[in-house]
């Protein structure tokens, strides 16, 4: 649980989980992340570095970049001046 003194969110297992395919309008919609960054570059190799993969459907341009934990989870990184 990561919480400060209005806001908290939890992370847990679930047994037997398969990732959403990236894209999908089929799958069952789930809640990710978008992490506001100040350079996508930077940010982008330090998430590869810990794992994450970068997959071929990128629909931000230059905007922000989806990425993938490595469980499968999307996440966006999205330049923190366009937030």
């Amino acid at each position: 649980m990561i919480t400060d003194s209005t806001t908290a969110i939890g992370f847990g297992r679930v047994p037997d989980y398969k990732p959403p395919a990236w894209p999908t309008d089929t799958d069952a919609k789930r809640y990710h992340l978008d992490l506001a960054v100040d350079d996508l570059g930077e940010a982008e190799a330090s998430c590869l570095a810990l794992g994450a993969t970068v997959p071929d459907f990128q629909p931000g341009g230059q905007r922000w970049r989806v990425l993938l934990d490595p469980e499968g989870h999307p996440f966006c990184l999205c330049l923190s001046s366009q937030n």
